[in-house]
């Protein structure tokens, strides 16, 4: 529990770091598995391939420039739902939460490979 707490926290001192900060190579590998979790956890069942939108979920491909969903926000998002999202607190840990966020927020979204 007490990881889930400074989780925000945590999340807020990276989005707080200057841009070039977080372009390194474990930034890319992040967003990497956060593609691989964004179709293996079901996301895109709701929000389509790549957050692109679909007819549950909205379009997420625009969260890197949106000031209002901070990587707080989507971190509280993920794992306590909201509006028609569901919870996936239970479902997700703190560091595919993460990765997640990674993904979302990165300026080139990575494609996973397919699926076995």
């Amino acid at each position: 529990m007490l990881f889930r707490a400074a989780l925000p926290l945590a999340l807020y001192l990276l989005a707080a770091l200057p841009a070039h900060a977080l372009t390194g190579s474990k930034t890319q590998a992040a967003a990497q598995a956060g593609a691989v979790l964004f179709r293996d956890k079901g996301c895109a069942h709701c929000h389509g391939a790549g957050g692109a939108g679909g007819k549950k979920g909205p379009d997420l491909t625009g969260l890197r420039k949106d000031k209002l969903w901070t990587p707080a926000k989507i971190a509280d998002q993920i794992l306590n739902g909201g509006q028609k999202m569901p919870s996936f607190g239970d479902s997700v840990t703190d560091g595919e939460v993460a990765q997640l966020i990674a993904y979302l927020r990165a300026k080139h979204r990575p494609v996973p490979q397919p699926a076995n």
